[in-house]
């Protein structure tokens, strides 16, 4: 036991890479087979916490995207599309299965691509991937009773480009769905964290999925561009920023492509007199710092109600000091390391804003490791609504805490944002949580928890958050022509 007065310290618990096998380079995977980009071109992916390069993939070129498209039409309109939903569904229970088989093998890769702790990668991405086809394949025989009186049919080829925060748990989303429906898809993953998109390629042979059904590229942004625009592309997804998502529907405007867009967010956490405290800072802080906050419905801006700011402020500090950031891979470990370079200092500079701004600012005084991109848990009082860090997206572990003195006040100043993605009620009265959820801009409004996810629950936001829905009996219609029309 540690002396009184003496912070804990604990042992390093490093989760082995023994079992790891990453190639050296990886192909397209098109048609169920890797092959070299045309040209041959490659790029390196790197670990973030280490700066190690971990493997060369192949940079797709536009021929690329043609191949894949095409694999993708061709399996769709010949065989994919022509299996009955219980032949479909025994497909994605196998993938569910051998996910689960592979959890291990999945949750490292995932942490040493991405920078996200092991306990993360390892108790929420991966096991939520899985539940997402166990939860699709459940409905792909049931596709008519879910639209009761309506006639779905699959859309086509899907186009899904997903983020580098959540690679797996997000080609889970996207993939599971579209499968479950009839559709094929070309899934594009982020340039950074390609990794464990690769290692899912090799569950879809090991599954026997017809060829062409799953078909991934990697390459820049522009690669996406090129997939969102092909002609034969029936479907876009795209999970990303604002400004990324901007450009897709102005490239898909006038054509016949659905579009699912979810976008960046700026999330409210609202904190009420009345709320338990000690259960509000462990969702706080699970709101902001889970995934170092990279997520899109981060609750990155803490609104506490003014008769509780000091003592909930007090306990909140307590708390982000006995935060351990460090090596993803330790199972200890609570904040890794941030996704790239590029992104690292994109936070640094807008925690620089905030300083500028006036705002004051409170980091625990941990050491963070030499190589490698981290950053401390930060979180910024006497902020302002004007201020850039409670306006814009940071994408890291950034707080902004503000307060408020009614609950019309808290609503006002929460829904002044661009943004509408998600939100957080924290309060014991649910008659308020049901009069807070009513006025709240938001897709998703947690009451007394933050960044809980179901395979059950719909996901999407409002205003440049996007538009559609994932998860869900919502998640299907997205991939789904109903009664002929698109």
């Amino acid at each position: 036991m540690a002396a009184r007065g003496v912070p804990w310290e604990y042992a390093a618990a490093p989760e082995s890479t023994d079992h790891i096998r990453i190639e050296r380079e990886y192909g397209l995977f098109i048609n169920n087979a890797f092959s070299p980009a045309r040209p041959r071109a490659t790029f390196d992916v790197i670990n973030p916490a280490t700066e190690e390069v971990l493997s060369k993939v192949a940079r797709a070129s536009k021929a690329d995207v043609n191949r894949a498209v095409t694999a993708a039409r061709q399996a769709h309109d010949t065989t994919w599309s022509r299996l009955p939903g219980r032949e479909r569904a025994k497909y994605l229970y196998r993938i569910a299965r051998i996910m689960q088989e592979r959890s291990r093998e999945f949750a490292v890769v995932e942490t040493m691509n991405s920078g996200k702790p092991i306990k993360e990668s390892r108790d929420v991405d991966v096991p939520l991937a899985a539940a997402h086809f166990f939860y699709y394949a459940g409905w792909a025989d049931k596709l008519d009773y879910a639209f009761p009186n309506r006639r779905p049919t699959s859309l086509g080829v899907a186009a899904q480009i997903i983020p580098w925060n959540f690679p797996l748990l997000m080609l889970a989303w996207k993939i599971a769905p579209a499968l479950a429906c009839g559709n094929t898809v070309i899934l594009k993953p982020a340039s950074t964290t390609p990794l464990t998109a690769y290692l899912f390629a090799d569950v879809v042979r090991q599954a026997e999925l017809p060829p062409g059904v799953v078909n991934i590229i990697t390459g820049p942004g522009e690669i996406g561009m090129e997939l969102v625009r092909h002609p034969l592309v029936d479907k876009v997804a795209f999970t990303g920023s604002t400004a990324v998502g901007k450009l897709i529907g102005r490239a898909i405007a006038g054509t016949h492509k659905k579009a699912t867009l979810e976008l960046g967010g700026k999330a409210a956490n609202i904190v009420f007199d009345d709320a338990p405290l000690d259960q509000a800072i462990e969702g706080i802080i699970n709101g902001i710092y889970f995934n170092q906050g990279e997520v899109c419905c981060a609750g990155s801006r803490l609104f506490v109600q003014e008769s509780v700011y000091e003592p909930l402020l007090d306990k909140l500090k307590d708390r982000l000091s006995t935060l351990r950031v460090g090596d993803p891979l330790d199972k200890n470990t609570d904040v890794g390391a941030i996704n790239s370079a590029g992104q690292l200092a994109k936070i640094a500079e807008l925690v620089e804003s905030g300083i500028a701004e006036g705002a004051e600012i409170f980091q625990p005084d941990c050491v963070l490791p030499d190589k490698g991109f981290f950053f401390r848990p930060t979180l910024f009082t006497g902020v302002s609504q004007s201020h850039r860090i409670a306006q814009e997206e940071i994408f890291g572990p950034v707080l902004s805490v503000l307060t408020f003195r009614t609950p019309e006040e808290a609503v006002e100043k929460a829904n002044n944002t661009p943004y509408g993605l998600s939100a957080g009620v924290w309060t014991e009265k649910g008659s308020r949580i049901f009069k807070m959820i009513g006025a709240m801009k938001a897709g998703v409004v947690w009451a007394n928890t933050f960044n809980r996810f179901d395979p059950s629950s719909p996901f999407g936001g409002y205003k440049e958050s996007g538009y559609g829905r994932e998860g869900g009996r919502h998640g299907l219609a997205g991939y789904l022509r109903l009664d002929g029309a698109a």
